[in-house]
């Protein structure tokens, strides 16, 4: 004859809360997603898209996405370096989520084409445009930008910079075919190169504080050093076609990155200069390339193309790229220059809308 199971005594609410409360974490994790998905809003109906992408939006970031956790691995010996590189570079993607658009301006009827931030004030930047205008905007007050009328057409603004000794003058490159000292009441303090023809202008530039040196690159190869004084160091042909960006290191001034649509960046030490093949590195690309910047630390070179490529060469190896990221840059096409302002949470990007083509500048 079979035992007779003895009935369970009937648990009282007491009892069971701490039954409940022994449970594992693991065990109570389906009950937990389950209240989270009804919430206050249980009885609204949604779609299977959307009941999957609210799931999906509550899912906790993986431990390693936190920088703390990460660090705190690494210090212990427990995580390689690759594992702390990936827990950075997580955190930084789920940061982007935060961003969302600030401010926004249309100040300009052709085209933003150069932007530059200022120095020592956070909230304010300087932009140039295709039609030779220049804006310095404060976007932390609601007073009217400053703004220097262009000479429109053939005026295009190509590169812009503060002067770090008095933050009241910049310096610009033109399609105008000058590279000259300005500051924003619209007067020429200092004009550095001047092209004799239209059919030379000057794409690129760059300036040292330090060494008081400025270096400007033109549509046909050459580029000119000189000193803060306005005198010329030398000119060379340093590429086959139009020089479109230049940049000196942060750290070492000495080191020059030239980038050109003849499809390569050179490195170059400026107190070795002797010709155009004194360069120390000559770094081929598949397509003409339109800018080499380096990193804060002067430690990595970053490059952009005409087509779909961005890479990333290191100092430990400045001849062979550390790292190939596809991206479709979409040439001339919306979005122009961008800018992140150093050691603050504010990116600007300027362009043009694809059906309205008004310049925009975005503030996030």
């Amino acid at each position: 004859m079979a035992p007779r199971k003895r009935p369970e005594a009937q648990k009282t609410p007491n009892v069971a809360a701490r039954l409940r409360s022994k449970r594992s974490p693991r065990e109570l994790e389906p009950e937990a997603k389950k209240l989270r998905v009804k919430g206050s809003g249980s009885s609204r109906r949604y779609d299977s898209g959307c009941l999957w992408a609210g799931l999906a939006s509550l899912q906790v970031p993986p431990p390693s996405s936190s920088i703390v956790r990460a660090l705190h691995q690494y210090k212990l010996g427990k995580a390689a370096w690759p594992s702390l590189q990936q827990g950075l570079q997580q955190s930084f993607l789920h940061s982007l989520a935060s961003y969302r658009i600030f401010q926004k301006a249309a100040p300009f009827d052709r085209r933003a084409t150069s932007l530059a931030w200022h120095p020592t004030h956070p909230s304010t930047l300087a932009v140039g445009s295709k039609g030779g205008d220049i804006m310095l905007w404060n976007f932390g007050i609601k007073e009217k930008p400053t703004f220097i009328k262009g000479i429109g057409a053939g005026g295009s603004i190509t590169a812009l910079k503060f002067n770090l000794l008095n933050t009241n003058q910049f310096f610009a490159s033109s399609m105008e075919g000058t590279t000259r000292l300005q500051d924003f009441k619209g007067n020429t303090l200092r004009v550095f190169t001047s092209s004799d023809t239209c059919n030379v202008w000057f794409c690129s530039l760059d300036v040292s504080a330090n060494s008081r040196m400025v270096v400007t690159g033109d549509n046909v190869g050459h580029v000119i050093l000189l000193n803060t004084d306005g005198k010329e160091l030398w000119n060379l042909r340093m590429h086959k076609k139009k020089v479109t960006h230049l940049a000196l290191n942060p750290c070492c001034d000495w080191l020059l990155a030239t980038a050109s649509v003849d499809q390569t960046v050179k490195l170059w030490d400026l107190r070795q200069i002797r010709g155009k093949a004194s360069f120390l590195y000559s770094l081929p690309h598949r397509h003409p390339v339109n800018s080499a910047c380096f990193s804060p630390d002067g430690a990595r070179l970053l490059t952009t193309d005409q087509k779909s490529e961005i890479r990333i060469y290191s100092a430990s190896q400045w001849d062979c790229p550390l790292d190939l990221i596809p991206h479709p840059h979409r040439h001339f096409q919306h979005l122009t220059p961008i800018k992140v302002s150093d050691g603050r949470k504010t990116a600007v990007i300027t362009g043009a809308d694809k059906v309205c083509p008004i310049p925009d500048l975005f503030l996030f």
